[in-house]
């Protein structure tokens, strides 16, 4: 609802101390505060230039009940905040102990050390294969892992302890645990480029992701300097960029292209001489291929020869009979807990896909996004009591625009796994403000500095989080603001976002 005309009662005072308010003043006057809570965070959504855009905001108390709706049923994209729906529904139907293998099959005999047919990599969607942490004390033992071969390492370890020193055969990476389909249809063709868009199938190495590092030059007029890892030789890399005078244009991050269905990129635009180092990570298209091109690199440094090539397949048919035999390798995964994680701490989309399909694989009928999908509406529906009209999902990270829920469908959806007896899993995962994670950065001095428990989102047009919001006597609120349609800067949504949270928390606090 509108508050202009209350504005015109009260004067142009009031007015001041709205607009004051909403442009993310957090302390706001005390003339906004004597007016009702609904009243205040209309407010804050009614001033302009906010008041053109889509806000949906819900806000329950401890018991359930709506303490304020801005249009709390209505469906909202929600961007990211889509990461919410699997890490609960998975963090509720999988133990946090729960592991999948990934295994090395001989398609032939095995005689004398030598594997007298192809060795076939067989993944299950474990996608822990990379550099990452998956604990918010990184100073844990285990907590991280800093290099992306160790697992495949340990593969080649496993199969030299095998005696195994030859392959006379091919190296097949099979993908095939999941559908041939790794490409969602709803996803925009540019961001097929990028890591937050990668490939999702049954075997996954390094977020199915090449990194490349860029610096300047040595002086104006040469190339920036960008280095590749890892470098399997597969990548044709092209640097048709410049460096340019301190002070200028760093473009490059956003001008890495890749010719279609090939491996050759090549990168474009400037470096500043005075520019720190960064880093992108380009998706690679295919990641059965790419996880088998790593592990050939690992069996040919331990000293293992293939005479064949590097292939892959999702035909579950080929290599059936393969997998009926005991495997000469084999590694488990990490515990599911530490796939939830990323996905909520750091919104890593891919793994995001990863759990959606291997949902539709244990509790569906394949691993596919389609089934996936079956599986978090039966549960939502079922399990959670959300009604069917609050939410149409189409993929598991919130990447896709199609993706929509409501306000208080998010706020179900968090009262029901917090109190679900396996709320570990995905609390631990859900960062908190000033905290590691996507919060790091968001409500410092605020009243709720590391009162928040949330889970941000954003593409374009949209910016969102939902989440928790602790109360002085310890007992929880829980909030979902989604703001679609927008045409501001992301940072100003936020911001608008972030205050009218403090506003939500202020008002707890009496």
């Amino acid at each position: 609802m509108s508050t202009f005309p209350s504005l015109r009662l009260f004067g142009p005072a009031l007015a001041l101390a709205l607009t004051a308010c909403a442009v993310g003043d957090l302390a706001c006057s005390t003339p906004l505060h004597a007016q009702s809570l609904p009243k205040r965070l209309d407010a804050r959504f009614d001033a302009p230039p906010m008041s053109r855009q889509l806000w949906g905001a819900a806000l329950v108390d401890d018991k359930g009940t709506l303490l304020y709706g801005r249009n709390p049923r209505q469906l909202f994209i929600p961007a990211s905040n889509a990461k919410l729906v699997v890490a609960a529904v998975a963090s509720a139907l999988l133990p946090p102990e729960w592991t999948v293998r990934t295994s090395l099959y001989a398609d032939g005999p095995v005689t004398g050390g030598v594997v007298n047919g192809d060795l076939v990599l067989y993944g299950r969607g474990d996608p822990t294969f990379g550099k990452r942490c998956f604990a918010t004390d990184t100073l844990r033992e285990g907590a991280c892992e800093t290099d992306s071969f160790t697992r495949l390492r340990e593969l080649a370890d496993a199969l030299r302890a095998r005696g195994v020193r030859e392959i006379h055969g091919d190296l097949v990476g099979d993908g095939s645990y999941f559908e041939p389909a790794m490409v969602h249809p709803s996803w925009e063709e540019f961001d097929l480029n990028w890591w937050y868009a990668a490939p999702v199938s049954a075997l996954g190495f390094n977020d199915n992701s090449v990194d490349f590092v860029w610096a300047p030059g040595t002086a104006p007029g040469t190339p920036a300097a960008i280095t590749m890892s890892p470098d399997l030789g597969d990548v044709v890399f092209e640097n048709r960029t410049v460096t340019v005078p301190a002070g200028g244009r760093s473009d490059i991050g956003d001008r890495f292209f890749r010719r279609p269905g090939t491996l050759q990129v090549w990168a474009e635009g400037t470096a500043a001489l005075d520019g720190p180092p960064r880093k992108e990570s380009f998706a690679m298209p295919d990641p059965n291929l790419y996880t088998a091109r790593a592990l050939r690199q690992t069996l040919e440094q331990a000293g293992i020869a293939i005479t064949g090539t590097t292939r892959a397949t999702t035909d579950s048919m080929q290599y059936r009979r393969a997998r009926t035999t005991a495997p000469l390798a084999e590694i488990t995964s990490r515990p599911v807990r530490d796939w939830i994680f990323p996905i909520l701490n750091r919104s890593q989309n891919w793994f995001a896909e990863m759990l959606l399909k291997q949902l539709g694989r244990q509790f569906g009928r394949g691993g596919s996004w389609a089934e996936g999908l079956a599986v978090e509406r039966r549960f939502l529906i079922d399990s959670v009591r959300v009604d069917s009209t609050e939410f149409s999902l189409v993929d598991g990270s919130g990447l896709a625009s199609g993706n929509l829920v409501t306000p208080l469908a998010f706020t179900k959806i968090l009262r029901y796994i917090r109190a679900h007896r396996r709320a570990g899993t995905f609390l631990a995962g859900l960062p908190q403000a000033g905290g590691v994670g996507s919060l790091r950065n968001r409500f410092v001095r605020t009243p709720l500095a590391g009162r928040v428990r949330a889970k941000d989102g954003s593409i374009s047009g949209v910016n969102a989080l939902s989440g928790f919001i602790e109360r002085p006597d310890g007992r929880m609120l829980t909030f979902s603001i989604q703001a679609n349609h927008h045409t501001q800067p992301g940072r100003t949504v936020i911001a608008r976002i972030d205050s009218t949270v403090v506003e939500m928390g202020r008002a707890a606090g009496r």
